[in-house]
């Protein structure tokens, strides 16, 4: 009921704003317009009803054109997109533009579904929202239409991620215990070598890494990492990455470019 009360307010609105500006371009006397609230004041009251119709198209809507976004009906899941096509919608709200965000999603199972986000992106951000980047995302099977980002920070989202990446094989099943239960430290590329294999968009690597735990000996292994082409610098010798091990096989290592709270 809400978000059919907002639509009907912002039709309402967007007639008001239609008429009022119809009036001005065929040369009528705004002080006598057929719309309400015009009167007097001629400019006020269009700017203030302009403001309240963007606003509306930025917050109040659905992901279907509307506004902003919608709540995902059915129950939700956290998988992984990729951007396939961002536009600018043509509204700003308070300098910031609004963008479209059309990401392909690979849900944990069936096929790959493309999806439409909605979002005001600061300028200094708009740089992480290129083609082909990767984001952990909230999806229902039952509302393919849209999605919501997920929070990565959030450990449930993390997880979820790391679940995805296991399935797909882009960490070495001899990886996965210490991956998900290993202690997590330091470590630093020292040589790196592309094996030709792809999974996913992403391109493996073959790694020798330096561990070195805080307080601890130093020592080398053998490992490999699938990457995403733009992440790929990341993993270049001398870089500083992190790695998981357990501490009665230090050398089945897997490696990642983040540090884990916690970890």
């Amino acid at each position: 009921m809400i978000r059919i009360a907002l639509m009907v307010v912002w039709l309402l609105l967007s007639a008001w704003l239609v008429i009022w500006t119809a009036e001005g371009l065929f040369g009528v006397n705004q002080r006598e317009s057929i719309v309400p609230f015009a009167g007097e004041d001629t400019l006020g009251a269009p700017i203030i009803i302009g403001v309240a119709w963007g606003l509306m198209l930025t917050f109040g809507g659905t992901m279907s054109g509307f506004g902003r976004r919608r709540k995902l009906r059915g129950e939700s899941h956290i998988g992984v997109g990729r951007i396939v096509e961002v536009s600018r919608t043509g509204l700003t709200v308070n300098d910031v533009p609004q963008y479209d965000l059309f990401i392909r999603v690979t849900p944990g199972s069936g096929d790959d579904f493309i999806a439409q986000l909605r979002t005001l992106v600061q300028p200094t951000d708009l740089s992480s929202l290129q083609v082909g980047n990767p984001l952990p995302v909230r999806y229902s099977l039952a509302d393919q239409d849209a999605v919501e980002l997920a929070d990565i920070s959030d450990p449930s989202v993390r997880e979820a991620v790391l679940q995805w990446r296991i399935d797909r094989g882009l960490i070495d099943p001899r990886q996965v215990r210490a991956r998900t239960t290993g202690t997590q430290v330091p470590a630093s590329v020292i040589a790196v070598r592309p094996t030709g294999r792809r999974l996913e968009g992403q391109s493996e690597l073959a790694l020798t890494v330096l561990l070195a735990p805080e307080g601890q000996s130093t020592w080398e292994a053998e490992t490999t990492v699938f990457a995403y082409p733009e992440a790929i610098s990341r993993f270049q010798v001398g870089a500083p990455i992190w790695a998981f091990y357990r501490r009665e096989d230090p050398q089945t290592v897997a490696v990642t470019i983040e540090k884990e709270p916690g970890r």
